[in-house]
């Protein structure tokens, strides 16, 4: 895992961005123990209270699970659930955009679609 060093972004959405890239890359496997609040606050040089609060982001959408006594763990299903939030955020950053803009200058969905095709 990289140090966060991204200026101007809460250090808290780092630490949990930076877990999420870790289990979608399968580096952080389901089951698997994630990284602790200590540890990862030692690790980037950061209040183990950020970490906290990175570490419950995820938490709170189910990509990992407190196991009292045991620590954090990645959650069954939790590469699919991000791949899917990715996905979706991929569709409303850019798909959206470029469906908008194709529509004002006339095209139809499927004129794009054969635009990205000779493209890719």
């Amino acid at each position: 895992m990289d140090r966060v060093v991204e200026e101007g972004r809460a250090l808290f959405v780092q630490i949990a961005e930076q877990l999420e890239a870790s289990v979608l890359d399968g580096s952080l496997a389901e089951g698997e123990r994630a990284p602790s609040t200590n540890e990862l606050a030692s690790f980037h040089r950061i209040n183990p209270a950020t970490a906290a609060k990175g570490i419950n982001l995820l938490v709170d959408r189910g990509i990992l699970l407190k196991r009292r006594g045991l620590g954090m763990f990645v959650a069954p299903g939790a590469r699919e659930i991000l791949t899917a939030q990715r996905r979706a955020q991929f569709a409303a950053n850019y798909l959206d955009p470029v469906i908008t803009e194709g529509r004002a200058v006339g095209l139809s969905v499927e004129s794009i679609i054969e635009m990205l095709r000779a493209r890719a």
